[in-house]
């Protein structure tokens, strides 16, 4: 069996790694993120700034957002609910939760 050369594994993990980076604002437009939420500020809800300033190093954090993501909440960031997410998929969900934790 053929393996890379970790030097090369390095590479495409990082290549990915900035892919999926660059790919999360527009997956969040795609998705409608973008109707109720700005990157550096308040509309319906929260600045996505805001959300990673405030989970950024609380573990489990991603797995905690991506599920907001799909099943919405209400109260967290005050009386508007956000409402579930049906048109995203998990893994999209996991995606975008990194991608705001990011922010920070």
């Amino acid at each position: 069996m053929n393996r890379l050369p970790s030097s090369a594994l390095v590479l495409v993990t990082a290549m990915l790694a900035s892919f999926s980076a660059k790919a999360s604002p527009e997956l969040a437009q795609q998705k409608n993120c973008m109707a109720c939420h700005a990157v550096g500020q308040k509309l319906a809800g929260p600045a996505f700034k805001e959300v990673a300033g405030r989970y950024a190093n609380q573990n489990g954090a991603p797995e905690m957002l991506a599920e907001k993501i799909r099943k919405g909440g209400v109260g967290t960031w005050g009386a508007i609910p956000m409402p579930p997410n049906s048109q995203v998929n998990a893994g999209e969900a996991q995606q975008l939760a990194q991608w705001v934790l990011s922010l920070k």
